[in-house]
């Protein structure tokens, strides 16, 4: 009888980090492998993502990828569709069909005599490398409040938006002020009765410097594809400069004055525009960028609600003093499982302890792409590779570059399997803790998503993004330890 299907190499995730490690291993000859996505088309984040307003606020030119330029982009800072149709048109031009597996749900990976074996909701399947590319923004996060399952309204969160509820003439109660509510709230107030924002801590909000891109542009970025990359080098450069803020917390206070101003222009009741101010230095949680969210804010349906909830009760929210607010509907835009990704439960390394255990709640990975203990193992956008200034598609084809190294390794020397030494985790592990303390992450006054359970800021880079690319250039086998086959 016929074992389960192999093959060099699984990737789990097809969104911008799977697809983008499928196209780089095809460009370097890698044909045997699959893509796993539970989904039953690829975009990850961009294809769940779907609610009003959606957009990304790094410009278009640097949320794409290096080798696979978009010159038809509309505007400088792209929307949702746009994005998720980018990245279907990515998997035609580099013919990565045949490599896909969707609607499979991975619900465990276990490294076993010395292969990863993948249990999915279609079956198994073993490999010899597996690239975890599940992504940091793919399982909604929602507060468990009392009383939320006696709503006797409609309740969804931000990341699994009710098409089919219309929303006019609704009494909407928002929790959350996030990087999606600032989106869809400005979308939906026109629309609802009543809308209720409840605000544990308002965000800095910086203007948006959108704009359409002219068909002038888009013709002559067709034409000479330099230009297009000249302008990615020229984008990328200004977001680089922009990280001295967040290394050198005291620089942020030029962007908390424009904010300021932002704020005073669009807000101008004084009782609102305190409720709107931030009392912690700009950084310290994700800063958010809109020419809509504040005037939204000051129409006559709209209010808010500073503090949580802290009760719902069958047809209203109740806060912590004790008002009840009569909703129907409400909504969570209260982020992601970021620091405790849902995926760590499901991989099982060497002794057969999960990532999740291993990390008891603080993530650690060499260079945030490899683990002690899981041979073959790589994560794309693992702990510590996010970014507060700039995209995240650059820090991830930095790692698939490393990617690619660890495999010429492999097959260079012929060994079945590598992980980096526990010595070497440790030490990267603890420089990257030294160069975090003075951050505006950790010493910005805030609590924020970048921190874990252990308040160790583990999502965040705590550098220049550059000097990332310099360390993750070539692999290095001196970090790492042959694993020998069971």
């Amino acid at each position: 009888m016929a074992g389960p299907r192999h093959y060099r190499i699984a990737v789990i995730g097809a969104g911008f980090g799977g697809l983008g490690a499928a196209i780089r291993l095809k460009q370097r000859g890698y044909d045997d492998f699959v893509v796993l996505d539970r989904g039953t088309e690829v975009g990850g984040t961009w294809r769940d993502n779907t609610y009003p307003g959606c957009a990304c606020d790094v410009p278009s030119h640097l949320y794409s990828f290096s080798f696979g330029l978009n010159p038809g982009w509309s505007r400088s800072f792209s929307s949702q569709p746009e994005i998720w149709d980018y990245l279907r048109r990515c998997v035609a031009e580099y013919g990565l069909d045949r490599h896909l597996q969707l609607d499979t749900e991975v619900r465990g990976a276990a490294w076993d005599g010395g292969r990863w074996v993948v249990e999915t909701s279609r079956g198994t399947l073993s490999a010899d490398v597996l690239i975890s590319a599940a992504g940091p923004l793919c399982e909604p996060a929602q507060p468990k409040l009392p009383g939320l399952e006696g709503f006797t309204g409609e309740v969804f969160h931000s990341a699994r938006w009710r098409h089919d509820l219309d929303l006019t003439g609704r009494r909407v109660a928002v929790v959350g002020t996030g990087a999606s509510a600032i989106q869809f709230v400005p979308a939906i107030a026109p629309d609802v009765e009543r809308l209720y924002l409840f605000q544990r801590t308002p965000p800095w909000v910086m203007p948006k410097a959108d704009r359409q891109i002219s068909r002038l542009e888009q013709r002559a970025f067709r034409a000479v594809p330099g230009l297009q990359r000249l302008a990615r080098t020229g984008v990328y450069w200004a977001r680089e400069a922009q990280a001295t803020g967040f290394l050198k917390p005291v620089v942020m206070r030029l962007g908390e004055s424009t904010a300021r101003a932002h704020l005073r222009r669009q807000v101008p009741d004084r009782a609102l525009r305190a409720r709107l101010t931030p009392h912690y230095r700009m950084g310290c949680k994700r800063v958010l960028l809109s020419n809509d969210y504040y005037p939204a804010l000051t129409r006559s349906n709209v209010e808010v609600v500073s503090g949580g909830v802290t009760e719902v009760r069958p047809d209203a929210v109740v806060t912590a003093d004790g008002t009840e607010r009569a909703v129907d509907t409400i909504i969570f835009g209260t982020g992601f499982h970021v620091t405790d990704i849902p995926i760590a439960q499901l991989i099982r390394g060497r002794d057969g302890r999960t990532l999740a255990e291993v990390w008891q709640g603080s993530p650690e990975a060499y260079l945030g792409t490899t683990v002690a203990g899981f041979p073959n193992l790589f994560l794309l956008l693992g702990p510590g590779t996010g970014t507060g200034h700039t995209s995240v598609v650059f820090m991830m084809e930095s790692q698939l570059a490393y990617v690619l190294g660890a495999l010429r390794h492999l097959d260079r020397t012929g060994a079945t399997a590598i992980e980096p030494t526990p010595a070497a985790q440790r030490a990267f592990v603890s420089t990257m803790d030294r160069k975090m303390a003075g951050t505006v992450w950790l010493a910005g006054g805030c609590e924020s998503w970048y921190k874990d359970t252990t308040g160790r800021v583990s999502a965040i880079w705590p550098g220049y993004t550059w000097s990332y690319r310099l360390r993750t250039r070539r692999f290095d086998p001196a970090h790492y330890q042959v694993v020998a086959s069971a």
